[in-house]
């Protein structure tokens, strides 16, 4: 169970040319902007009643970026888009939950990867 925790907390959080998590546990994850705005988790891009998905990847601009990013308590990231969505918050675990599911699945373009040390 310890692990388990350790691995959901963060270290460091940088944006740039990605967002770029250290997690507790030492990894340190990748995720491509594009991708993080397809799998925004908030009610407008989510259907809060069937749970499926609602936003159309093809609307979102290829050179989607973050303008802003800010803590909401001690679990999760609310991102400001360029494109000017700002509804929804990341929680910690849900960006682990995509990085782990990400290395199950095996390496894909576009999707959450490990920085190799």
């Amino acid at each position: 169970m310890a692990l388990s925790i350790k691995k959901r907390k963060t270290r460091d959080i940088v944006y740039a040319d990605d967002l770029t998590i250290e997690w507790g546990d030492g990894v340190v994850a990748h995720y491509p902007f594009f991708y993080l705005r397809d799998v925004c988790p908030c009610a407008t891009c989510v259907d809060e009643m069937s749970g499926e998905k609602v936003l159309d990847a093809k609307s979102i601009a290829a050179n989607i970026h973050i303008r802003k990013a800010d803590y909401v308590g001690n679990y999760a990231l609310r991102i400001q888009w360029s494109d000017g969505h700002d509804t929804g918050i990341y929680s910690f675990r849900f960006l682990r939950d995509l990085f782990d599911l990400s290395l199950e699945r095996g390496p894909e373009p576009g999707t959450p990867h490990v920085t190799e040390s």
